[in-house]
């Protein structure tokens, strides 16, 4: 007689060799699409910029990017439903195009967030944004 425990939602996912790699010089971003996005909104001003969601077939990943003003700074992050996740700090410049390393993501729920901060990040120069998650 055979016990089977019950399996949880999401079980963890293998390592993928593209973990922590950035997107767009491992060839992942080439043919990347946005799968879920959101407004980032300032704790004053309203909305600040855009975060995606972005997702890699060729690859199987997700991993959050963001536009914003060249002013600000920040951190962004990618979540996986088994509980992994990654974040990447990003300074001002770039055109105010920001994005963070990639987590696999094949068969998962996945979204992203972000903080932004710009001048002193005090008296309100600062805001948030997520994204909803995306189920593959």
């Amino acid at each position: 007689m055979a016990i089977f425990a019950g399996s949880p939602a999401y079980a963890q996912a293998a390592p993928s060799r593209y973990d922590h790699k950035d997107p767009y010089r491992s060839g992942c971003g080439n043919a990347a699409r946005v799968v879920k996005s959101a407004n980032i909104n300032g704790r004053v001003d309203g909305v600040v910029g855009t975060i995606k969601l972005m997702w890699s077939g060729k690859c199987q990943t997700n991993w959050t990017e963001v536009k914003v003003a060249t002013s600000m700074r920040g951190i962004v992050h990618i979540y996986t439903a088994d509980g992994r996740n990654g974040s990447f700090r990003f300074k001002a410049g770039n055109g105010g195009r920001h994005w963070g390393d990639m987590l696999g993501a094949k068969n998962m729920c996945a979204w992203g967030g972000v903080s932004v901060q710009w001048g002193t990040g005090a008296g309100g120069q600062n805001g948030q944004g997520t994204t909803a998650k995306a189920c593959d």
